[in-house]
């Protein structure tokens, strides 16, 4: 669950230039369609930690989505990356890119509504922009930029309600949605500087990444949790829709979209996944509401927007 290249993106391939797919859905209605994928996300992770551990939940996400990629690297008669270098270099982003988010997200709805997360997500623009003032020498800020993260942290700190003292607020599961979205841009800084001209294609980059963060995943799982005694359908199927859907297919979207259309109209994506998030846990999982909420999940998207904005000449 985030967007797309450079400064917004979930796979280090997206650095080269890719070829353009063939067009059989009109990009906005791709656009609408990963917007619902990844606002929907949150609330399957909700489903799916209801019945299975975190790690388990995670695990399947990532497994689900490589098995969707293979498949696709299958059509398309695609081979994995080759070289110990790029291997290397894509088992770090893999960690911070899928691993370490996806199971972050997944422990902090143990404990938050799933708007919440969503809302936690919409932040990695700011801390992609924040980490940019002193990681990305050629990417300096102007003062609209600049703006646009002190607005918002801000709104942040009103979907919290920093004011009434975080009333009701449980901080670990926040703090836990934070950190996840922190995690993109620390992935997204480490691609731009080890991975940037890659000749490899996006798909066969995407694939091995999203591999090697289930490896990652099946070594860990076993460690902190043991074989479910029953395996519920409904959580079963959230799982598999959060990674079949949620991370493969959402891939394949975002990578289409940003041949087409470019990354600048294709990361728009970001501002309206939180949104999407808060309608499908207060619709459907009954989630409670404060006004801070939208009040500042709108602020939010709002400061986001701002830190994209670039120099133009």
């Amino acid at each position: 669950m985030s967007t797309v290249t450079p400064s917004r993106t979930q796979s280090p391939a997206d650095t080269s230039t890719p070829a353009r797919p063939p067009r059989l859905l009109d990009w906005r209605l791709r656009f609408g369609l990963l917007s619902l994928i990844w606002g929907f996300s949150f609330l399957l992770i909700k489903v799916g930690t209801g019945a299975y551990a975190p790690f388990q939940v995670t695990l399947g996400r990532l497994l689900f989505g490589t098995l969707v990629l293979v498949a696709a690297m299958a059509v398309k008669r695609e081979r994995l990356p080759r070289g110990a270098r790029t291997w290397a270099h894509l088992t770090v982003a893999a960690f911070f890119l899928n691993a370490l988010p996806f199971s972050l997200f997944a422990f902090a709805e143990l404990t938050i509504p799933s708007t919440l997360a969503g809302i936690c997500n919409a932040t990695s623009p700011l801390w992609g922009m924040a980490f940019s003032l002193v990681a990305l020498s050629e990417d300096r800020p102007t003062r609209i930029r600049v703006a646009g993260l002190g607005l918002g942290f801000l709104g942040v700190l009103t979907v919290l309600g920093a004011w009434q003292g975080f009333h009701g607020l449980d901080a670990r599961g926040t703090a836990l949605a934070l950190l996840a979205s922190l995690s993109y841009p620390v992935g997204w800084i480490y691609v731009r500087r080890t991975l940037a001209g890659t000749t490899n294609s996006h798909l066969s980059m995407t694939g091995a990444q999203l591999l090697l963060a289930t490896l990652q995943l099946a070594l860990v799982t076993p460690l902190f949790t043991s074989i479910p005694a029953h395996f519920p359908v409904v959580p079963l199927l959230a799982v598999a829709a959060l990674g079949a859907l949620g991370t493969g297919v959402a891939m394949l979207i975002q990578y289409g979209l940003v041949a087409e259309v470019g990354p600048t109209t294709a990361q728009m994506v970001t501002y309206f996944v939180p949104v999407i998030a808060t309608v499908a846990g207060v619709t459907i999982l009954g989630e409670s509401l404060r006004w801070t909420t939208p009040v500042g999940a709108a602020i939010v998207i709002a400061g986001a927007a701002l830190t994209q904005v670039r120099r133009k000449g």
